[in-house]
């Protein structure tokens, strides 16, 4: 909008003067003051978004239909993985800028149409679907059976590896999960917009996002723009994205959320991940993958100042943690240590997936981080959940805003503090004595050792006296509590061995090293799984 100064007194039939040091007071004509306003000042925002999402949770919730043949709703993910999307007619591929769109067909149980839309300079229009979009495979379908039908869901493409060729940076399917990578990296771990009731005996809801607006970047841009309309039984929402891809690619999202009715448990900034077995944890079975996981621990740094990380378990039951914080200055689902020798795996490269970190904007307040640990035997299913819970759920009705900034990131040693040295591996073992005859026998006890490493570490002596201070619940005792230096990492290794009472109840134990008053790591918090 144009905002005009009114010079010289009243301005009659609206026409504006303007002072001019040598002519004195020059009449502009009615026509260039109406030019002036006819310029375009129209934008789209996320308040076109909110409104959308504030009257649809002003009425009851319609569930979606889905439109889907049943040929394509029960093809397996061999049969789905047949579908392509024809690069060659790649949305914007004919503009001067170097993102490009690409979309996923209907399929298996991406089976509800997505309305996708491009935002201009001056219009808002659908992106329609036409199944000549796609290239079917050996998929044998009757080509009116899908003519009509719409996107499952959308990926983004930027040149983030090489200047010449489209890489998929963004995954936008299934409810409202989206999966994010940069430079090197594979995809990974999800990102969600909501979680509702996650972990919770009357089931979890899953919203959804129904509808996407993206602005059509200029030239130049070397970001992406887009919004989205969440909508489930008890919660609707608007969303913007603003995408910064690179080396470590980011997210800024703004969230206003408007809940329709109660709900148990309100997840916010949620990650999804999988952790079906490692160094803390190793396999059951014989497997020539040493580790396997796409995240191996929870790292948290609190609105004091403090760090904190929980190795993550693959626990029989269901295990729920929650983290009491105020006003978090970040969480995340990480990979630390990720040489390829940790996991021997050629075929899905665990040790190039990233690490998903949350960075609140603002203050949050009380609340929580909430840890979910869910049991599977199967790599394909993600068991692991992560997510931010306020301490006071939102008025139903009433708009409740967030933001926050998401990287998805290789290097982990750029998202600690390097002020304080933090856990590189934990590794857990059957704990034994050693016999005077050198051999070692088991003794029922059970052993970690925790390798802490950083710059901090790295500055000090070797011989300078640190010694860990560690809790255990009322559930064990501490038979071995041992701090040596560690020549390779140039840093430090606690072992702690401890005696469980009682193998059937979950033992809590922390654990952080201190050199006299002062703290010199992180926290490292551990839930050894109940027994049974």
């Amino acid at each position: 909008m144009i905002k005009s100064t009114r010079i010289g007194g009243d301005v009659p039939n609206n026409k504006f003067f303007v002072k001019s040091p040598k002519a004195g007071l020059r009449l502009l004509g009615a026509t260039v003051l109406m030019s002036l306003y006819a310029l375009p000042s129209w934008a789209f925002t996320i308040d076109d978004v909110a409104k959308q999402a504030q009257q649809l949770a002003a009425k009851g919730y319609e569930a979606p239909k889905s439109n889907v043949p049943s040929q394509f709703r029960e093809m397996k993910f061999a049969d789905y993985q047949q579908i392509r999307f024809n690069h060659d007619k790649a949305y914007w591929h004919d503009q001067p800028t170097p993102f490009k769109l690409e979309f996923y067909h209907q399929g298996m149980y991406f089976d509800l149409p997505v309305k996708i839309n491009e935002v201009t300079a001056t219009t808002v229009s659908e992106i329609k679907y036409s199944s000549d979009l796609f290239n079917f495979g050996s998929v044998n379908h009757d080509p009116e059976a899908v003519k009509n039908l719409g996107f499952a869901g959308f990926k983004i493409l930027y040149p983030i590896n090489q200047a010449d060729k489209s890489d998929e940076i963004v995954s936008m399917l299934g409810a409202s999960y989206f999966r994010v990578i940069g430079k090197g990296q594979v995809y990974g771990l999800s990102a969600r917009g909501l979680a509702i009731d996650t972990a919770l005996a009357s089931g979890e809801e899953f919203p959804r996002f129904r509808e996407f607006w993206i602005e059509r970047p200029q030239a130049n841009d070397k970001h992406l723009v887009m919004y989205a309309l969440l909508d489930s039984p008890r919660a609707t929402g608007a969303y913007r994205f603003v995408i910064y891809p690179g080396r470590d690619t980011s997210i800024d999202v703004q969230a206003r959320v408007y809940l329709r009715d109660k709900v148990g448990k309100l997840g916010l900034a949620p990650l999804t991940s999988m952790f079906l077995f490692g160094k803390n944890q190793p396999a059951t079975t014989m497997n020539f993958r040493p580790e396997l996981h796409d995240s191996n621990g929870l790292s948290i740094h609190a609105g004091n100042g403090e760090w904190l990380w929980r190795p993550l378990n693959n626990p029989r039951h269901l295990a729920v943690s929650q983290f009491q914080v105020e006003n978090p200055r970040g969480f995340g689902l990480l990979q630390r240590g990720r040489s390829f020798e940790d996991f021997e795996d050629l075929d899905d490269r665990y040790d190039l997936r990233p690490s998903g970190w949350v960075e609140p904007r603002g203050d949050w307040g009380k609340g929580h981080v909430e840890l979910v640990e869910i049991p599977t035997n199967d790599e394909t299913n993600d068991n692991i959940v992560a997510f931010w819970t306020p301490e006071k759920l939102p008025e139903i009705g009433k708009p409740f805003d967030i933001a926050y900034r998401m990287h998805f990131s290789r290097d982990e040693d750029k998202i600690h503090s390097p002020e304080l040295g933090y856990v590189k591996q934990t590794l857990r073992s059957a704990g034994d004595v050693k016999q005077s005859n050198l051999v070692r026998q088991p003794d029922g006890t059970s052993a970690f050792q925790m390798d802490f490493i950083g710059p901090a570490l790295k500055a000090l002596d070797e011989h300078t006296p640190i010694t860990s201070q560690i809790s255990v619940g009322d559930n064990a005792e501490v038979v071995e509590n041992n701090v040596r230096y560690n020549p390779v990492t140039h840093g430090w290794r606690l072992t702690l061995r401890l005696r469980v009472k009682d193998e059937k109840q979950p033992t809590e134990m922390r654990a952080a090293l201190v050199n006299g008053e002062t703290t010199l790591t992180e926290t490292w918090s551990y839930l050894l799984p109940a027994n049974e």
